[in-house]
């Protein structure tokens, strides 16, 4: 029996390697602190991203989308914010939030999906 941490890893994985065929360079997955944790975090064309992944089987609980909340995007921004302080990354380095969607096996993609919330 799957429990949720072990599907979490395993579509966080699918993810990785989409957007490994997309450009990106993976930095590192499941960033944690005290704030929150970042599911991947990684660079593509100057930028440092920092990625949410959200899975669902189905439709029936809504879009996976939906799933990322005002409430989320605050923990995001604010986890960001410290792996670029901890990691003495410039707060001018270009930035951006993107969503990888999996509903089913189908994978989608939002680049700059929110903008940072403190």
């Amino acid at each position: 029996m799957y429990n949720k941490r072990s599907i979490g890893k395993e579509f966080e994985q699918k993810a990785v390697e989409y957007l490994i065929l997309q450009g990106y360079k993976i930095i590192i997955t499941n960033f944690q602190c005290r704030t929150g944790e970042i599911d991947i975090i990684a660079e593509q064309d100057n930028y440092l991203i920092f990625i949410e992944v959200k899975y669902r089987t189905n439709s029936a609980k809504g879009m996976p989308h939906e799933a990322v909340d005002i409430r989320k995007i605050k923990k995001i921004s604010k986890t960001a914010r410290y792996y670029m302080f901890i990691n003495n990354i410039s707060m001018e380095t270009p930035c951006r939030f993107d969503v990888v969607l999996i509903l089913n096996q189908e994978i989608s993609l939002i680049q700059d999906a929110f903008q940072a919330i403190f």
